[in-house]
């Protein structure tokens, strides 16, 4: 499905904080652009345009799309260019359902291990996650909450399991969420939840919460792109 004619698009030409260097930083920029429902399903993405929008050259943006084109975010039209690709609610659904499978089993086993010092740590990054959501600090909630977790899933001592999570959260477009206030106090209780479930080592509380968290977060996406008329 195509945007409608004259729907405006709140963000496509919003320059990065910094220019970004590597394709990777252009194929991270567009898929946050592509999930929030900023570039919808069936619309080109020129290069041109996105270099210049980011003030790069063109080289790393066809590198990223080629990326994309890998990950079936985007297709390659012969004299067309790269059109993205169709992305329906249960598309969004199994990313998520991924995410917290995976995100949820860390947690698990991170509840088993966890020691004194990994909880003040922990504690400590979310007295600054509440601080930076006071005062609507974006950057530094979207940093904040990756540490978070980064720490949690790394008590579980599975390197490869923690791979597949990093892997599959390419697809979470984390500005839309940092930018949202109600998913930001549902964060923040979530975390205080999942913190208590950690001291007391409860595994599958501590996997209960983590899986909600993703299920809250696909519901909230799904409802955000009906709202914008893709489905």
């Amino acid at each position: 499905m195509t945007r409608p004619a004259g729907t405006p698009r709140t963000r496509r030409g919003t320059p990065l904080p910094r220019a970004p260097q590597l394709a990777d930083e252009v194929a991270a920029h567009l898929r946050d652009l592509i999930m929030s429902g900023e570039i919808w399903p069936g619309q080109y993405i020129r290069l041109d345009d996105v270099a210049r929008e980011l003030g790069v050259s063109v080289t790393p943006v066809r590198e990223a799309l080629v990326r994309l084109r890998s990950e079936d975010m985007v297709e390659l039209e012969p004299r067309r260019g790269y059109v993205v690709t169709p992305l329906s609610q249960q598309d969004v659904r199994d990313l998520f359902n991924l995410q917290g499978h995976i995100a949820g089993e860390l947690a698990a086993r991170a509840a088993t291990t966890i020691d004194p010092p990994h909880l003040t740590q922990l504690r400590d990054i979310q007295q600054a996650l509440r601080n930076a959501v006071e005062t609507e600090n974006v950057d530094q909630i979207e940093q904040l909450e990756f540490e978070f977790h980064r720490v949690i899933n790394r008590l579980a001592h599975a390197r490869k399991l923690s791979w597949f999570l990093h892997t599959a959260n390419r697809y979470t477009p984390a500005r839309f969420y940092s930018t949202d206030q109600a998913w930001r106090a549902d964060m923040l209780q979530r975390h205080d939840a999942l913190l208590t479930a950690l001291e007391n080592k409860n595994t599958e509380e501590a996997r209960a919460i983590t899986v909600r968290h993703f299920t809250d977060g696909a519901d909230r996406l799904i409802n955000h792109l009906a709202k914008l008329g893709m489905w």
